[in-house]
């Protein structure tokens, strides 16, 4: 029988060490598939703990397997470990020691809530029927299409074939002790593009012998935003924004090039396949009128996150038991950010979840800033969550969501995972 006070109980009791170690990791931060510390720190406690540890996969990811006293479902729980080219400007005992590297996003503590469910689930291994693979994932910040594509293609989720995949993220947006999550699509696809508009420079003082990118360049930009004002439905979700514009050396020269560098989300995916084709329609018709030229190129980066309604279920009745069914948020939205968590859901059904770490007397800052920090009183709750979750899995159980304010129960009894029939 699952015994999540007996979780919650060890879990607490591995705060220092799960501290310890994300602390460790925030002073020595490591950039996209360059984490070759942080996977070494990695593999050590996967081995200590007795788990069958694999490093250098897809060149720092380090995969834990552990398996229990009987064949049966394999769990795979996910932690990425990356940090971002920041440089971090608090004052603290454990700041970077990188110059212009800084885990600004939670990484180096979803390390740790991954460890500590390690642990949880390998003292209970002669209890559990499967496996639990611990993927621990290099460069999920945008790195050369981002490192969980390159494990899926990789198959590590094919050896043992794993029957669902759950991650969570840390977010100092919510207090600790809080989890939000939705069902669905719950995170954007995120796509890119890169436009370069070519004119005839010239002299700021006579336009009238220039064709200016600069100009072309501002209408396109103001154009692009009626795509989503007046072509698409306003019941769904799309962003399109331009992050950078470049030209120029003087400002009384008129540059011969421009080059724009933009962002596009969305959650359904025949609008992901028109957006690209409108949106060079719109470059089209305004380079022409103006006589300018262009190239124009697009990315397609990370799917959209859709969440398993049956795991959704379980990750959250788990989660309201251990912290409470009143600290359970149900997202009444997709979120616009992308996560390549993404790549995994599209090959196995999991869930991916938020879990609160925000204390303004221990937090600063929300992700990707440089004085973003979290309540490091989350850690245990992760691995809890995790390891709670994945005893449910391997066990089949039928979960009940607790009651909540705003929220009926719901029985789900995971019928899409398939059923394990012994060989």
């Amino acid at each position: 029988m699952l015994d999540l006070d007996s979780i919650r109980n060890k879990a607490a009791a591995l705060l220092p060490e799960m501290v310890a170690v994300r602390r460790d990791l925030h002073m020595y931060p490591e950039l996209g598939f360059q984490e070759r510390r942080t996977a070494a720190v990695i593999a050590a406690k996967l081995l200590a703990l007795g788990l069958e540890v694999e490093t250098g996969v897809a060149g720092t990811g380090v995969i834990g397997r552990l398996s229990g006293r009987r064949p049966g479902r394999t769990v795979a729980l996910r932690a990425d470990m990356d940090a971002l080219p920041l440089a971090e400007a608090n004052e603290l005992t454990y700041a970077s020691r990188r110059p212009g590297v800084m885990h600004a996003c939670g990484h180096d503590g979803h390390v740790a809530m991954l460890l500590g469910a390690a642990a949880l689930l390998a003292e209970e291994r002669e209890e559990l029927d499967g496996n639990v693979a611990f993927i621990f994932q290099p460069a999920e910040e945008g790195t050369d299409g981002g490192g969980a594509r390159r494990l899926v293609a990789l198959g590590v989720l094919a050896h043992p074939p794993a029957d669902a995949v759950i991650g969570l993220h840390l977010w100092t947006g919510l207090p600790v002790g809080t989890l939000a999550v939705r069902s669905g699509p719950c995170m954007a696809a995120s796509d890119s593009f890169t436009l370069v508009i070519r004119g005839v420079g010239g002299h700021g003082a006579a336009p009238q012998g220039a064709i200016d990118p600069i100009v072309a360049g501002a209408h396109v930009v103001t154009a692009l935003q009626t795509i989503v004002s007046r072509e698409i439905n306003p019941a769904a979700a799309a962003v399109i924004t331009v992050g950078t514009f470049h030209a120029g050396t003087a400002n009384n020269i008129i540059a011969p090039t421009a080059e724009l560098r933009g962002t596009v989300r969305s959650l359904d995916a025949q609008l992901r396949q028109l957006l690209p084709e409108r949106i060079e329609g719109i470059v089209r018709g305004i380079t022409q009128a103006l006589r300018a030229e262009y190239e124009f190129d697009y990315t397609y980066g990370y799917p959209v996150l859709n969440n398993d309604l049956d795991l959704t279920a379980c990750l959250t009745g788990i989660a309201a038991s251990l912290l409470g069914p009143e600290q359970i948020i149900t997202l009444p939205q997709p979120v616009l950010g992308s996560e390549d968590f993404a790549y995994y859901l599209e090959k196995v059904p999991g869930v991916f979840a938020f879990l609160g770490a925000g204390n303004p007397a221990k937090a600063t800052g929300l992700p990707h800033q440089p004085r973003y920090n979290f309540d490091e009183d989350a850690l245990p709750l992760g691995a809890a969550i995790l390891a709670g979750t994945a005893c449910a899995v391997l066990a089949g159980a039928v979960w009940e969501l607790m009651p909540a304010p705003g929220r009926q129960e719901l029985v789900v009894p995971f019928p899409n995972l398939k059923p394990y029939a012994p060989v």
